[in-house]
């Protein structure tokens, strides 16, 4: 079997089977091998209720006196009934599970896994794992690991495929031996191997450390192959500088801070300046990016060319939409906005094209779509990506055959540290928005645990009652398999979240799972207020602009980066309002309140990413991640900064003694370059 063999081909995967991978994004035994488990878990012998700490995942073998008690609340089937160890009892309850009806019988022992709740001193469970001695006992001494799911894919339908595919899984080594023996590096093959199926820690972080090195290492190859090729780029389309910009800014409402003014200098001086602009603008939420990028869009169209602004979701991008037609018309700016992405019909898409093509339109705003073969620009100037910062070579050719060499400008709210920064963002230009608008109320933070749920439920009805709206965030789409127990998800949350607070009060869900056209639907109703709270993942983390909303409450928060922490947060404060965020922590572990109460202390994006940085420590590998930086799949620039920081001074000594890889000892990795990624340059051929 090959690597690139349809994922239908394994064992046991029919062809509703293979939908369900599908829909995870596994098409092939490729896919498969490279799907890392999100975490591992240990199992324990069951211990008695009252040895269990608080919020920690413990089995226990409990006697079910009675049979459970089902009931129907609304839209929510629940059922509740009380286990005993002989020394304790604990009540359990489960939510939307009809099918454990006639499995939980009066009389019968099983063993339930899950996190234990002390309230009132009463002992409490929700949603426990059920397992027999037979199940239970093939897991237990061994680090299993826990998959990313979807409705109706289970962990282990996961797993024994992993296992069929790692039979036939081997890879030529590509590292020079020099390099394997100086970070003492397990091959890759082995590697792969040990990240699925570990036998225990030491052999997980060996698997680990071979893998982050492979994406740092790979990663900073091609970045440092990009600088060199960006550098060399003439601008194709010449421009000058206009008045519409110093008109534009003169005529806002607000003045633009000192920060904004520096960095749009910068833009500015790059776009007339005869060479390819390639620069990384950062700022933290809030801080005013947006007006920077449709200055330089309309510098761009003032000059008689077209620009295009990418951003990473269908609603991000029809909200830049809606606010650049919006300043057009209120302004009178010469701009001839579109809307291209994946959701506009065939026919929609095909007079967009034309449109494009012929000139019709000059400033395009979409998804990936707009760098799709379909697509031909009259005289593409500027693309501007917000928040995917890897606008790399091969989208660059793309656009370069579609009409020449275009300027890139980079948005992003992400905040990294800026020692880690240099080295990440290597081939851009980095421009730095300091400082926030004085008009902005700070958000209010609290840090709190379980118990102070029911407050915050009539601290968001009393914030509703007064006109204004919020945010729930739950940090997975669905009940998961096992690895999740304690965590809470949207789509049971939701439900919940109904039936708790007054019938009055509108609340939906919304996730990166639902099709396009339901998410624009929630989304558009969230900001015309005819919802009133919205319980999320973090599809919200980005850009989402509705200032009437000012709570957030995320659940779960020990389980995110302090960055995406952060990000989140930025979501409020957006309006004339007081905001407030509750981070509800459900771990009792001393760290991860510190961690929290950084988020209490400040409001600036960049002293949290360095905090963030000082703090973590091993035990956070699994678990803490930050979202979207650099998409890395094991690799956590926090995390990893020091292996980051070693790997960049090891890619440019390489470099160095051989800048195209053309000696014996760099072949297999030139081999590799060009077979799996079509990015490597010879500069020579350029």
């Amino acid at each position: 079997m090959k690597c690139s063999d349809d994922i239908i081909r394994l064992k046991g995967i029919g062809e509703k089977t293979a939908k369900l991978f599908y829909r995870i994004g596994i098409h092939t035994t490729e896919d498969l091998l490279f799907y890392y488990p999100r975490d591992y878990q240990t199992f324990a012998p069951p211990i008695k209720i009252g040895e269990a700490a608080k919020d920690e995942v413990v089995t226990l073998e409990l006697f079910l006196p009675a049979s459970f008690k089902w009931k129907k609340v609304r839209n929510l089937s629940i059922g509740s009934g009380i286990g005993s160890d002989g020394e304790n009892r604990i009540s359990i309850t489960y939510f939307n599970t009809p099918y454990l009806k006639s499995r939980l019988v009066a009389g019968s022992a099983y063993l339930f896994r899950g996190k234990i709740k002390k309230e009132n001193g009463a002992y409490h469970m929700d949603q426990p794992k059920i397992y027999t001695w037979a199940e239970y006992e093939e897991k237990m001494g061994q680090l299993q690991p826990c998959y990313n799911l979807t409705a109706g894919l289970t962990n282990r339908t996961v797993a024994k495929a992993v296992e069929q595919a790692l039979n036939c899984y081997e890879e030529e080594e590509y590292l020079p031996t020099d390099i394997l023996q100086e970070y003492g590096l397990i091959s890759k093959t082995r590697a792969v191997y040990q990240i699925h199926f570990p036998k225990d820690w030491d052999s997980l972080m060996e698997a680990r450390k071979r893998l982050v090195f492979d994406e740092f290492f790979l990663f900073l190859l091609s970045i440092r192959r990009m600088k060199e090729y960006n550098e060399m780029l003439d601008a194709d389309y010449p421009m000058i500088e206009t008045a519409w910009t110093k008109r534009f800014i003169e005529g806002l409402p607000y003045r633009l801070t000192n920060a904004q003014l520096k960095v749009w200098e910068e833009i500015e001086r790059d776009l007339v300046g005869g060479k390819c602009m390639n620069r990384l603008v950062q700022g933290d939420v809030g801080s005013g990016k947006t007006v920077l990028a449709f200055l330089a869009l309309l510098l761009v169209v003032s000059n008689g060319y077209q620009g295009a602004l990418m951003a990473p979701t269908e609603i991000l991008a029809s909200q830049h939409f809606e606010q650049i037609s919006s300043m057009t018309r209120e302004y009178n700016l010469p701009f001839k906005p579109a809307l291209l992405t994946g959701s506009v019909s065939a026919v929609g898409k095909k007079e967009l094209y034309r449109k494009i093509e012929e000139g019709e339109v000059n400033v395009i705003i979409g998804t990936h779509a707009l760098i799709q073969e379909k697509v031909s620009y009259k005289n593409l100037a500027l693309v501007i990506t917000d928040e995917q910062h890897r606008f790399g070579v091969r989208q660059r050719e793309s656009l370069s055959e579609k009409g020449g060499q275009a300027h890139v400008l980079v948005m992003s709210a992400t905040p990294i540290p800026r020692t880690l920064a240099i080295i990440l963002y290597g081939d851009l230009h980095l421009s730095v928005v300091d400082e926030l608008p004085a008009h902005r109320l700070p958000v209010k933070n609290c840090v709190v645990s379980t118990s102070y749920r029911k407050k915050a439920y009539e601290f968001i009805t009393k914030e509703v009652r007064k006109g204004n709206q919020a945010y729930v965030i739950c940090p997975m789409v669905e009940a998961g398999d096992e690895g999740t127990e304690g965590l809470e998800n949207v789509t049971d949350y939701g439900e919940k979240l109904k039936n708790t607070l007054p019938a009055d009060i509108h609340v939906e869900i919304l996730h990166g799972k639902m099709k396009p056209s339901d998410k624009k639907r929630i989304m558009d109703a969230f900001a015309s207020g005819d919802i009133h709270v919205l319980v999320s993942t973090t599809v919200i983390e980005v850009g989402i602009n509705v200032p009437n909303a000012t709570v957030m409450m995320i659940e779960n928060a020990e389980r995110f980066g302090l960055a995406q922490l952060h990000q989140l947060r930025g979501r409020i404060g957006r309006g004339k309002e007081q905001s407030y965020c509750i981070f509800m922590n459900c771990s009792d572990k001393n760290m991860s309140m510190d961690r929290l109460n950084i988020l209490n202390k400040s409001n600036d994006g960049f002293y949290i990413a360095e905090e963030d940085l000082k703090l973590r420590g091993p035990g956070d590998l699994f678990g803490i991640r930050q979202s979207g930086a650099m998409e890395f799949k094991l690799a956590d620039i926090y995390q990893d900064s020091e292996v980051l920081k070693k790997v960049s001074m090891t890619v440019d000594r390489l470099l160095l003694e051989d800048e195209n890889l053309e000696t014996e000892r760099c072949a297999p990795l030139k081999r590799y370059l060009n077979e799996n990624t079509g990015n490597f340059i010879d500069f020579r051929t350029i």
